[in-house]
């Protein structure tokens, strides 16, 4: 059997988790696991599935309401033990510097490229799994 990823995929809209799942695929890069997602459509929930454990990464939505994407990754950071690593969606490129603020790992913009996004979350799972978190 072969490894999986758990990615958690948090935005109100349903239209971004599906761009998030087209761009996955069964997996980002051949080099790391298949990925399963765990779809947030609210802070509350996404809370919830991070206290269960097995996320392995974070997908956050930065234009998600009533909560963005990088208000949601500042509080992963602030207060979940051992946080997964984060990757922002940003609705512009000038966000960057909200994305550091936010101590998100990676970040990319909307809508979803399928090649960048495989790249940024490929390179997430390969770190993770590198350093064993």
């Amino acid at each position: 059997m072969q490894p999986t990823a758990t990615v958690l995929v948090y935005s109100d809209d349903s239209r971004t988790r599906e761009q998030v799942r087209l761009a996955t695929g069964r997996r980002p890069a051949p080099d790391v696991p298949q990925v399963e997602f765990v779809e947030c459509a609210t802070p509350a929930a996404v809370l919830a599935e991070l206290d269960k454990g097995g996320i392995d990464v974070c997908v956050l939505d930065g234009e998600a309401v009533p909560m963005g994407g990088m208000g949601m990754c500042r509080q992963i950071k602030d207060e979940v033990f051992q946080a997964p690593p984060v990757l922002l969606l940003m609705g512009r490129p000038q966000d960057a510097w909200l994305a550091t603020w936010s101590r998100a790992d990676a970040a990319v913009t909307l809508p979803v490229d399928p090649v960048e996004f495989a790249s940024a979350l490929a390179s997430l799972l390969r770190r993770k799994r590198l350093i064993g978190a």
